[in-house]
């Protein structure tokens, strides 16, 4: 008697492919969810090798039962309503596989440190609002932001505290923002936001907000309190730029405000 073998369908085949490809992901070698999700790929497996295991025993009984009594052919029911229930178990175990796969997804999207989005997220979502804009002729502007002198608060305070104030300031900025607003760390100490169906007089309004909430806001950790302020380059993205093309003359206007002498807001 041959072997039975249950193929995957090709969504199996690159759901699992994914899985497999998140776990050998050097980025992700310290996600507590990769042990869930090797667990998973485990039982899935375990269970694809007994619907095997079943299927053979179910050939089997097929064959028998032409030649044999009714006892045999309520025995093969007997194993196909088994086959069935672990049919549905191994629906209910790829169910759970591909939601712990989603969650995986926003697990590579979010900042580690502070939370908000990273730069693959903000990538992302920015490619989005140029398409959008494009396809309904609707403004948008983008900021990028940089804390001021944030080498100095690693090398005088120390790396811990450095964290903090990078934390302390992601939720400053956030709660200055609007709930549309799409804001992410891009890199370091610098952050992007988005800021959709915005020109750019309304966006500096909300961007001038975003650096007083910051200057008086404190920061650090316990009795060590580090002043912290924040120096914005702002724009408006163009019709038939690209993304690199906002952020590029966002970044002009960053360092317009650096020379300027920091804790300000300059527009391209």
């Amino acid at each position: 008697m041959s072997d039975v073998l249950i193929p995957l369908s090709l969504d199996e085949q690159d759901l699992v492919s994914r899985a497999l490809a998140l776990l050998e992901d050097p980025a992700e070698a310290h996600n507590p969810m990769r042990y869930v999700l090797r667990e998973l790929l485990a039982q899935n497996e375990e269970q694809r090798g007994r619907l095997e295991k079943l299927l053979r025993i179910s050939d089997g009984y097929h064959n028998v039962a032409r030649t044999q009594n009714l006892d045999l052919i309520r025995e093969y029911d007997r194993q196909i309503m088994r086959l069935e229930k672990l049919a549905r178990i191994s629906d209910r175990y790829q169910s759970q596989l591909l939601h712990l796969n989603e969650e995986l997804k926003a697990l590579t999207l979010r900042d580690p440190l502070t939370g908000i989005g990273n730069r693959r997220y903000m990538s992302e979502r920015l490619c989005e609002e140029v398409e959008r804009a494009r396809r309904v002729d609707a403004v948008f502007s983008l900021a990028v932001l940089d804390i001021d002198h944030f080498k100095q608060v690693n090398d005088v305070h120390g790396h811990d505290v450095g964290d903090e104030v990078l934390c302390s300031v992601a939720e400053v900025v956030r709660a200055a923002l609007r709930d549309y607003d799409v804001f992410a760390r891009w890199g370091g100490e610098e952050f992007i936001v988005v800021l959709p169906e915005t020109g750019l007089t309304a966006a500096t309004t909300v961007c001038e907000r975003v650096r007083v909430a910051v200057e008086l806001a404190r920061f650090g950790r316990g009795a060590v309190q580090v002043p912290i302020t924040v120096s914005l380059g702002l724009t408006e993205h163009r019709p038939g730029e690209t993304p690199s093309d906002t952020i590029s003359r966002a970044d002009a206007a960053l360092r317009l405000a650096k020379v300027a002498g920091r804790n300000c807001l300059k527009s391209a």
